[in-house]
């Protein structure tokens, strides 16, 4: 794993999203491979995963490997949206946190978004990836 000491985290911000509802957005140009943030939050268990997203309708939990990090009460990585051609990817990092990495050069003004990666994603998507 790249040794990353800083993250670009004060320059993502979060505004109205072309894509869906509110998004994260750079104000700086970011290199490709770079930490942009790291994903932390509530660790929860498989099973809570499900009922809070069965019973609450949550959508802002991403997977760790045997755990789920629920990040509905962050201020701003709740907020990324899917894209099918993303500029950022979410890698390993802890048992308690995941990193959200560049994937490519982004340019300032950028919304970030990583692919969801499920299969019910795509079938919802309506970008111009998934309909050519």
């Amino acid at each position: 794993m790249p040794d990353y000491n800083n993250s670009w985290e004060k320059y993502v911000v979060v505004k109205s999203s072309p894509i869906e509802g509110r998004g994260i957005f750079t104000t700086s140009d970011i290199p490709e491979g770079e930490l942009v943030m790291v994903i932390e939050g509530e660790v929860i268990d498989g099973d809570e995963c499900m009922r809070r997203e069965d019973e609450e309708n949550n959508v802002y939990i991403f997977w760790n490997g045997d755990n789920y990090i629920d990040t509905s009460n962050t201020n701003k990585i709740k907020y990324i949206n899917h894209s099918c051609a993303p500029n950022c990817e979410v890698t390993d990092r802890n048992e308690n946190s995941l990193n959200l990495v560049s994937a490519k050069n982004i340019s300032k003004g950028e919304e970030l978004t990583i692919d969801y990666g499920y299969e019910e994603i795509y079938e919802m998507c309506t970008c111009s990836v998934c309909h050519n």
